[in-house]
């Protein structure tokens, strides 16, 4: 019985180092890029799309972060192929939700979430969550296009065309 309290209590103190100090990314480099959705007529959803890479003064990689957008948590996915971006977060919205400037989205890793999520549920400020990094999304706003539509201008040309041609003729006819 001994011998096992010494194993178990020899186990537990070899393991504690890696239970209690989790790594964290320290000082993170971002890369990003951002696409959203400019035209309206062709969607009815505004889109943002975000494509980035972390590089971590410590070494970390294969983070597992999260995103927030006013609010509202993002999972964030990885992406195992060799490319420029490892990581991507994208949100829709209706248009006229999300409206033309400039939108924070924060990451957060796993300590950060937890905290996020914390101070979600008890109606905590939660601003005072610290977030790993910021990426900034500057929406231009959906274009809805032209005031008149093309057909329209197209027909009403066509018509005033051949109200000229017939009138002309009528004219031509009757002398």
């Amino acid at each position: 019985m001994e011998l096992a309290g010494k194993t178990i209590f020899a186990f537990c103190m070899v393991l504690m180092p890696f239970m209690v100090f989790g790594d964290s990314c320290v000082d993170p480099k971002v890369k990003s890029k951002v696409y959203t959705t400019t035209e309206a007529t062709s969607s009815m959803d505004t889109v943002f799309i975000v494509q980035f890479s972390v590089t971590c003064k410590n070494g970390l990689e294969d983070l597992t972060l999260f995103a927030d957008i006013s609010g509202k948590t993002l999972a964030v996915t990885r992406n195992d192929e060799n490319t420029d971006f490892k990581y991507q977060v994208s949100f829709s919205d209706e248009n006229k939700n999300l409206p033309s400037g400039k939108y924070d989205l924060k990451f957060y890793d796993e300590d950060g979430y937890s905290s996020l999520r914390k101070a979600q549920r008890s109606g905590e400020n939660v601003a005072s969550v610290k977030s790993l990094f910021t990426i900034p999304v500057n929406h231009p706003g959906v274009w809805k296009g032209q005031m008149v539509p093309s057909e329209f201008v197209a027909l009403a040309v066509s018509a005033a065309v051949f109200y000229f041609a017939y009138s002309t003729r009528a004219k031509l006819q009757s002398s």
